[in-house]
């Protein structure tokens, strides 16, 4: 059975392919195949797209590495959309942003209030992971990471006892602001040491056998 017998082309013979960071589910851009594209998708484990301005098939990062490496691949109940769950290397868009999805046209009012989900660990993570591999001017991140390994170290040591103190004082507000400093100095070490936080999550996940 053909891998592809159930997926509708359009009448250009192209099918839109929605690009998902496998980690922290975030939508990082939207291209089009055709069958070519996608046969080649599966043959390397790698996206290919189809440009439709260019009338060629080309592979997601060639020139800038920034490759996709592919996780798994669904089509939606029409069998007209491809989901495509990724590891993104670099960022997604051409203009250096992470997604191609920043600019914002709405958001209501009840949203407005960035609500903060578990996976901000792998969100924060991928960040400061961006930085190290795009570096940008005045990014604190990058000082930290240009500083090296002592210098965070360091940060980890004096959040630590900021968070120690703030415990011992009765205003919450301080101890979760604190904590939230020493979480992300936490993420730059394991960063700076090529950690990634599932790594952290499967240990303690072991503790639980």
């Amino acid at each position: 059975m053909d891998k592809l017998e159930g997926l509708k082309f359009d009448e250009r013979g192209l099918i839109p392919a929605i690009v998902q960071d496998v980690d922290t589910k975030e939508v990082l851009m939207l291209a089009y195949m055709n069958e070519d594209s996608l046969r080649k998708t599966l043959d390397t484990g790698e996206t290919w797209f189809w440009s439709r301005s260019r009338k060629e098939l080309w592979h997601k990062g060639e020139t800038s590495g920034h490759i996709q490496k592919v996780k798994s691949i669904n089509y939606d109940c029409d069998g007209d959309t491809l989901l495509i769950e990724a590891e993104q290397k670099g960022v997604a868009c051409h203009t250096g942003a992470r997604s191609c999805f920043f600019n914002l046209l709405y958001l209501f009012e009840e949203d407005r209030e960035e609500k903060a989900t578990p996976d901000i660990i792998e969100k924060l993570y991928k960040i400061i992971t961006d930085r190290k591999e795009n570096p940008r001017k005045d990014s604190y991140t990058n000082y930290l990471l240009d500083e090296g390994l002592d210098k965070i170290l360091k940060k980890v040591g004096e959040e630590t006892a900021e968070v120690i103190i703030a415990a011992k004082n009765p205003d919450r507000n301080e101890l979760i602001y604190e904590t939230g400093d020493l979480l992300y100095h936490l993420l730059v070490l394991l960063r700076e040491r090529d950690i990634a936080p599932r790594e952290i999550f499967a240990e303690l996940g072991n503790r639980f056998k």
